[in-house]
Order: C-alpha cells, then sequence, then structure tokens
C-alpha cells in the first residue's frame, strides 16, 4: 500500500493572515485562488514585490496595527480604529499620541506586568514542587 500525499491547501483569507498582510489590498489572483503549503513557504521565503511593498507600506491587518501602536485589538476598537492603516497613518496616530492611545498602552503595559508576575510565580512553584520532590 502507498501511501497518498494530497496537497494542502488553505483559503486566501488564511493565507493572508498567516503572512500578516490585509486580504483586501492583496492582488485579485491571490484573492480569487486557492494557496498550497508550498506556494505559502515561497512566499514566506521569498516574497514578491507586491508582498513586501503590503508588508512595508500596508495597509495592515488589526493585529499588526495593534503591534506597532503597542495597543490590543480591543483597544484599537475601544478608540475608534475600525478599518486597515497604512504605515503612514500608525505613524501619523503615534506622533498625534491622542489620549486614547496613551491610555491603552498603558493598560497593555500593566496587562504585560501581570503577565510576567504570573509567569514568575509560576516558576517559583514548579522550582519550589522540584525541590520538594513532586
Amino acid at each position: 500500500m502507498t501511501s497518498h500525499q494530497s496537497t494542502q491547501t488553505m483559503k486566501p483569507a488564511t493565507a493572508a493572515k498567516k503572512l500578516g498582510v490585509y486580504l483586501e489590498a492583496t492582488p485579485a489572483e491571490f484573492q480569487e485562488g486557492v494557496v498550497s503549503r508550498t506556494e505559502l513557504n515561497a512566499l514566506q521565503t521569498d516574497p514578491p514585490e507586491w508582498l513586501r511593498e503590503l508588508r512595508g507600506n500596508g495597509p495592515h491587518p488589526r493585529p499588526v496595527v495593534a503591534a506597532k501602536l503597542g495597543v490590543s485589538i480591543a483597544g484599537l476598537a475601544r478608540g475608534g480604529v475600525t478599518e486597515a492603516l497604512t504605515t503612514e497613518q500608525i505613524d501619523a496616530l503615534k506622533q498625534e499620541s491622542p489620549e486614547w492611545l496613551q491610555r491603552e498602552r498603558a493598560t497593555q503595559a500593566d496587562v504585560r506586568k501581570e503577565a510576567q508576575r504570573i509567569k514568575e510565580k509560576n516558576e517559583e512553584k514548579k522550582a519550589k514542587d522540584a525541590a520538594r520532590g513532586e
């Protein structure tokens, strides 16, 4: 019996998410087709010009916008940012530093501190448990 390996494919939306780009800004042939795992790997290792341009200048999807601004996706929504933004628009927001952005960045910093505190607490507990031979 021989094993038959079928080609794994994904929808363009999934591929765009994995590539970190805004689907609606990709070329029509990308949006209308399916992407195989091999094609995705090729796009990641040797991105074509359109992909380099999108990654560099946008428009960027919300997760990328949130990361570039240092806030959560929910924080973007609370700040009224609901659509994709270009790098230029993100830089302008950073320059303006509106009150909502400052507040959301502070919230995100608190969340990261708390996550770090919990991680350290769990590591201490693991070390104590290991020392007791559990």
